[in-house]
């Protein structure tokens, strides 16, 4: 799992997105391969909570589908922006940890 970062101005490889809230020329660049997604940590849904970036490989591990489907029945397939899921960073990152260690024999927290 990566943090978000934001640049501005054009970067390579990744694609652009608006930031809510943020000036018009901040753009967030999501490098080729990963997700954006916001942990809401079970609020109401909110822009706040910590931005990450997930590789597109683990979307299909069963812990992450998991979290998935907790993210389209508290806030339905049509979220604007980033995509919030409702689990806090340390529950988030042990569900990574175990998806990466399932799907490419690593961790992250090494």
């Amino acid at each position: 799992m990566m943090s978000w970062k934001r640049k501005t101005g054009s970067g390579g490889g990744g694609a652009e997105s608006p930031t809510r809230g943020a000036a018009k020329e901040e753009k967030v660049v999501v490098p080729r391969g990963h997700v954006p997604m916001l942990l809401a940590g079970g609020d109401d849904g909110g822009d706040h909570g910590e931005r990450v970036l997930v590789p597109v490989r683990l979307l299909s591990d069963p812990s992450v589908v998991e979290l998935l489907d907790m993210a389209a029945q508290q806030y339905g397939y049509g979220q604007p922006g980033v995509l919030r899921v409702p689990c806090d960073a340390g529950h988030f990152r042990q569900v990574l940890d175990g998806a990466m260690h399932r799907r490419c024999g690593i961790s992250s927290s090494a």
